[in-house]
């Protein structure tokens, strides 16, 4: 069997967000959440859960660290929660909220752990949300303010920053399609929050280098790529309209200064826009967001095969028996990972690429013992390391992967139902236990190399 060996700096990570670990909800002066108050309306989470308490990582967080260490991972992706450093979203800094990080970074390092931060992973305070949100162009004034705060206290010591992770989701899913907080139904508005969502990305880069020595910094996307259900003309076009809001709408901003005219085109048909001018957009504002980055963050779960639906716009095509689903419903596609990178390098060029989520989503029960044996987590998380290697024979600048995620955790909408983690939580007692999939991925960072061979566990 094959062994795939990675580059000698290749970095291997772990990720997590605060909403979703963290927990204590009014702890040390923290401030509600978009995503806190969400969960708090009749139907919104599937469980009828909430992320108040999480996996209590704000209390646990030292034995996180330990367990990270155990894995021998390089870095590990999390994000700041804006309501613990600012709960009214701007204004001065919560000093607490500051030093809980302050304390994780030191502990991080002291492990020999890079911190990777991103500074919003859908969390907005819910005081912005009231005053407007993503689609008020106000919130970018405070993004930035809140940048600052951020990087003023902790960017002695960080170097690799992300503004944004998948921008699509907050822009779509919570402004547009209502499935996320806060559960908006309003396609003008879901355009104003992706462009105000770009438009801050651009200007915290500004922030960031100008109080972060030698930073590496980019936004994180994700990303899915679309095949047509069939070979017709509909179908065809229908993936096209896909890949254009989807995937082309913040790529080519970012690496074009340009939103695709295709898919601008496909809003006015659709009535989202009253004309092919886009009315939020003003005067230097694409300049701003086609500022360079150190690098993408590519999040990538599964391709999307889509066919026409009424107008022709693209729907979800069902998929046939013989089509292995995780959890989600989402297809296992390792190769579209290959494919996708290779197409994002050719199309745009980035510096440097960074696969920054990339897991599975599985039913569980733990043995007697409460182990959980994961042959198909170990299975998915290899096929799509060797997809990931296979870009790199092809020339990607892909410098790290981080498995998406170190522990269960409040999947959103889910609540707890889903769970993507190497480490087992147990929402009664909060207690972490490794699965079978992270001692394999420890063995995997160890030897740098991923071989085709089945795991043996």
């Amino acid at each position: 069997m094959p062994t795939y060996q990675f580059p000698e700096d290749f970095v291997w990570g772990v990720a997590t967000s605060a909403q979703q670990i963290e927990g204590g909800r009014n702890a040390g002066g923290r401030g509600d959440s978009v995503w806190d108050r969400y969960a708090l309306q009749e139907g919104a989470i599937e469980d009828g859960s909430d992320p108040f308490t999480a996996c209590d990582h704000y209390h646990r967080w030292r034995e996180d660290v330990d367990l990270m260490s155990w894995l021998g991972v390089d870095a590990y992706r999390f994000s700041i929660s804006w309501s613990r450093i600012m709960p009214d979203g701007k204004g001065l800094p919560n000093a607490a909220g500051l030093d809980f990080y302050d304390r994780l970074v030191d502990a991080l390092l002291a492990a020999g752990i890079e911190p990777f931060i991103t500074l919003n992973h859908w969390d907005m305070p819910a005081a912005l949300t009231d005053e407007g949100g993503w689609p008020s162009r106000d919130t970018v004034a405070a993004f930035v303010e809140y940048t600052r705060a951020v990087t003023s206290r902790l960017g002695d010591r960080v170097r690799s920053w992300t503004t944004h992770n998948e921008p699509w989701c907050v822009a779509t899913l919570g402004y547009e399609e209502g499935h996320h907080a806060p559960g908006h139904k309003d396609p003008e508005e879901a355009l104003r929050a992706a462009h105000h969502l770009l438009l801050s990305h651009g200007l915290a880069l500004r922030a960031i280098r100008e109080q972060v020595q030698d930073p590496s910094a980019g936004i994180v996307l994700n990303l899915v790529p679309a095949r047509p259900h069939s070979d017709t003309d509909e179908d065809r076009e229908a993936a096209r309209r896909f890949e254009g809001f989807f995937n082309r709408w913040y790529l080519d901003p970012l690496y074009r200064g340009e939103y695709p005219e295709d898919a601008v085109r496909d809003r006015v048909r659709r009535g989202h826009l009253g004309s092919d001018r886009l009315p939020f957009v003003e005067s230097g504002d694409m300049e701003i967001i086609q500022a360079p980055m150190d690098f993408l963050g590519v999040n990538y779960y599964s391709r999307a095969t889509v066919s026409a639906g009424p107008e022709g716009d693209p729907v979800r095509a069902p998929l046939g028996p013989d089509v292995e689903l995780t959890e989600m419903g989402w297809e296992i596609y390792p190769e579209g990972l290959t494919d996708l990178l290779v197409r994002v390098t050719e199309d745009y060029g980035p510096r440097e690429i960074f696969i920054t989520e990339n897991g599975i989503a599985l039913p569980e029960k733990p043995d007697d013992e409460g182990r959980v044996d994961d042959p198909k987590r170990i299975a998915f998380t290899r096929d799509h390391l060797v997809a990931a290697h296979r870009a790199l024979e092809r020339g990607v600048p892909l410098k790290g992967y981080f498995h998406w995620s170190l522990m269960d955790n409040f999947e959103w909408g889910h609540g707890y139902t889903k769970r993507f983690g190497l480490l087992r939580v147990d929402f009664e007692t909060l207690e972490r236990a490794p699965k079978a999939s992270a001692r394999w991925y420890r063995d995997t960072i160890a030897a740098n190399a991923v071989s085709d061979e089945p795991a043996g566990v």
